[in-house]
């Protein structure tokens, strides 16, 4: 299955008065994450949306605080798929500081078309993070 990395600088937007980053900004990384691993295999989300009528959303995550990013800090996010069901997908995104694990999530994205209902995933998705 397809991974792919992306570098995130830690600016002071993303911390806490405590130069910690905040726990809901690991959340926005990411979804920049998942957003890049798309763009990777040529899938524009607003595209996609206008050819095949379909989105995708979070329906459930998991995310495991190991160490506590700061401020000016430069990491590597690695967004993995680890399974493609029919309309679901799991995926782990990893994120680390000089080579150290920080912090770790795993999530299910479920496919779904403009009246909320499941739908499977498009071929282009399916073929490109096979």
């Amino acid at each position: 299955m397809k991974s792919h990395n992306i570098d995130i600088r830690v600016y002071y937007e993303d911390t806490d008065a405590g130069g910690v980053v905040f726990y809901g900004s690991y959340m926005k990384y990411c979804e920049r994450g998942r957003t890049e691993l798309l763009r990777a295999i040529n899938v524009n989300n607003s595209e996609i949306f206008k050819t095949d009528g379909v989105f995708f959303v979070v329906r459930k995550l998991t995310a495991d605080y190991f160490l506590p990013a700061l401020l000016d800090d430069m990491l590597t996010l690695t967004t993995s798929v680890e399974r493609i069901g029919g309309a679901s997908m799991d995926m782990k995104q990893i994120l680390t500081r000089d080579g150290e694990k920080i912090f770790e999530m795993d999530v299910v994205m479920v496919c779904i078309d403009t009246d909320k209902r499941p739908k499977k995933w498009p071929d282009v998705i399916r073929n490109g993070l096979s």
